[in-house]
């Protein structure tokens, strides 16, 4: 059983709330703020058979996995269980394929053997490699149109990393340790590159465990701000959008199921893609331009947006107005040819 790190240990606790899986859609509606439900996936079978045993929950799964290949991050021999970068700044693991039933093999060979290298099947799509697996193993989410995912492996640590949509977690199976910091503290988490990370999101590169305040000082601004939750079987715990969170298994064999909705209309671009645009476009220009753009990017996008448009007859608001499904076409259409160029 893995201890809570010392310099952990007095950090708050997410918010618990007594609540039953019907009223979820309803306490999710503009959630904000982190909260843990204790017991809401109590009566998944597979929620069962990990209760029963690792090799059952195994079982369980091999039964109803698809025949095909599925990817999965093998560590070093030896490691330290962090996915990670090495000092070279590239990845501390490689990417390989293969049967469901060779990597439960290979988790279950790893209970015994503490040098085994980590195994990580990492937000594998329920319904494209599971039968029946997301339908008798779900939660009442409403109208959401939610990617179910699951997260099956040996004892890891993922640094912490943010996601644009919001996020309900549950444990499956094993034990999770959440480490939540709030979106506003993501400069004093010291993130990682934007296009080369270890799974496809920046990630912290301060390690929770072992912080260098030498080397990353105002990560204890952050460490201030931020909570903490241990997940037993059952239990879920929501992330909102931004959230940063950083993500152990702690036990043998672990497995995570997981939902990620934006409750945005289906139409709306990317957050990214702009920071990425605007990265290609403005951040390099003179302050004097920068300066101008900022302003711009102000009244178009960051002020209340009838500031922006009042002055217009309504039928010659375009693209400020607010946004349909047609607009945003234009949009994008007028994006492609400029970057086609």
């Amino acid at each position: 059983m893995a201890e809570l790190p010392a310099h952990l240990s007095a950090l708050p606790q997410v918010a618990e709330e007594v609540l039953a899986a019907t009223d979820l859609d309803a306490r999710l509606r503009g959630a904000r703020e982190p909260f843990v439900v204790r017991g809401l996936a109590k009566a998944w079978p597979l929620v069962a058979a990990g209760q029963q045993s690792h090799a059952a929950a195994r079982d369980y799964l091999t039964g109803l996995a698809r025949e095909r290949a599925f990817p999965a991050s093998i560590g070093e021999p030896g490691g330290d269980r962090r996915l990670f970068y090495n000092d070279a700044m590239r990845v501390n693991f490689r990417m390989a394929q293969a049967p469901f039933a060779a990597w439960m093999a290979a988790i279950a060979a790893a209970e015994s053997d503490p040098a085994a290298p980590t195994v990580y099947l990492s937000s594998i799509d329920m319904g494209d490699f599971f039968t029946g697996l997301a339908e008798a193993n779900n939660l009442p989410l409403g109208t959401r149109r939610a990617i179910a995912s699951i997260w099956i492996g040996t004892p890891t640590r993922i640094a912490a990393h943010s996601d644009v949509p919001d996020n309900l977690a549950v444990c499956a199976a094993g034990r999770r340790r959440f480490t939540l910091f709030p979106p506003d503290q993501f400069a004093n988490l010291y993130p990682g590159p934007l296009e080369n990370n270890p799974g496809g999101r920046p990630v912290s590169m301060v390690d929770l465990h072992q912080p260098d305040l030498d080397r990353f000082p105002r990560f204890a601004e952050a460490l201030a701000a931020a909570q903490v939750v241990e997940l037993e079987p059952g239990d879920a715990v929501f992330v909102p959008s931004l959230w940063w969170h950083h993500v152990e298994g702690l036990e043998p064999f672990n497995v995570l199921v997981n939902y990620w909705w934006r409750d945005v209309p289906h139409f709306l671009g990317q957050p990214e893609d702009a920071l990425f645009h605007a990265i290609l476009a403005i951040r390099d220009l003179p302050d004097a331009d920068k300066a101008q753009w900022q302003a711009q990017f102000d009244h178009y996008v960051f002020s209340k947006a009838e500031e922006a448009q009042a002055h217009l007859p309504e039928h010659a608001r375009g693209i400020l107005a607010p946004l349909t499904s047609e607009t945003a076409g234009q949009i994008r259409a007028k994006l492609l040819r400029g970057l086609s160029r």
